[in-house]
């Protein structure tokens, strides 16, 4: 079955199982090489990239959708996830499916809710499913080199907009570390995410001040300079600040 019959196919089983005109597009960040990174999927049809969204079952509330969504198309499971923004622009997803008669599903004015997603890419290995050639991390610097679908690069500049926002006075990290990390290594994520570099001094007195890191009796063993220190977050006090917010940053 080539592409487009699969399409097709898909079309007639989804007005059975989903709601017509909305739909979810999880953006999943990872960190990798002092860089960020986003989870994407590139389709059989047209060979363009996407976002690893889908539909909402009549069945099911928004946010078990989205879970679900990224569980089936990229294998991803207990994942960070928070609602950013709504897409609607008339005619979004009609383009990409113009080769099909207009009572095709997909081809149906949807309105998209965004979600971003935190991940430690180093425990996600990619699975993509059976409308997807490949799904892989790609690098935010490689985005202007790759056609991605829809608006979907909207999307993604809106997510890392909306994390960028929440930096100021919401912890981010946890999702995004290893369980064992260096201060320079935190301060590393931080300078991505912002896209800028930070005074160092003026970032170990926020962070510390915010209590959510423990300092941890033991250093990163193997460089060619001093042994760094390791830290852990403090799971209590990294949940609160979540919760209200960082008053000391």
């Amino acid at each position: 079955m080539d592409s487009k019959e699969q399409i097709l196919k898909r079309s007639v089983e989804a007005k059975e199982i989903y709601l017509p005109h909305i739909s979810a597009d999880p953006v999943v960040f990872g960190f990798d090489q002092n860089e960020l990174k986003v989870l994407l999927a590139k389709m059989h049809y047209r060979k363009q990239w996407m976002l690893p969204g889908g539909y909402v079952r009549k069945d099911e509330d928004l946010d078990e959708a989205v879970i679900r969504i990224l569980k089936s198309r990229t294998g991803v499971t207990n994942v960070f996830l928070e609602e950013f923004g709504i897409f609607g622009k008339k005619n979004r997803s009609e383009y990409y499916f113009e080769d099909f008669d207009d009572t095709l599903f997909q081809k149906q004015r949807f309105i998209s809710v965004g979600y971003y997603a935190l991940y430690n890419s180093s425990e996600i290995y990619p699975v993509a499913d059976e409308i997807s050639e490949t799904c892989e991390w790609i690098y935010l610097k490689q985005l202007p080199e790759i056609e991605l679908a829809m608006d979907h690069r909207e999307i993604i500049e809106k997510a890392l907009l909306t994390l960028r926002e929440k930096i100021s006075y919401k912890p981010i990290g946890y999702n995004l570390l290893p369980e064992k990390f260096t201060f320079p290594e935190l301060q590393k994520l931080y300078e991505a995410i912002l896209g800028k570099n930070l005074n160092r001094g003026n970032f170990y007195k926020k962070i510390k001040n915010s209590g959510v890191l423990r300092k941890l009796d033991e250093q990163r063993r193997g460089g060619a300079h001093k042994s760094p220190d390791l830290y852990s977050f403090d799971q209590v006090n990294y949940t609160k600040a979540l919760e209200d917010g960082l008053n000391s940053w």
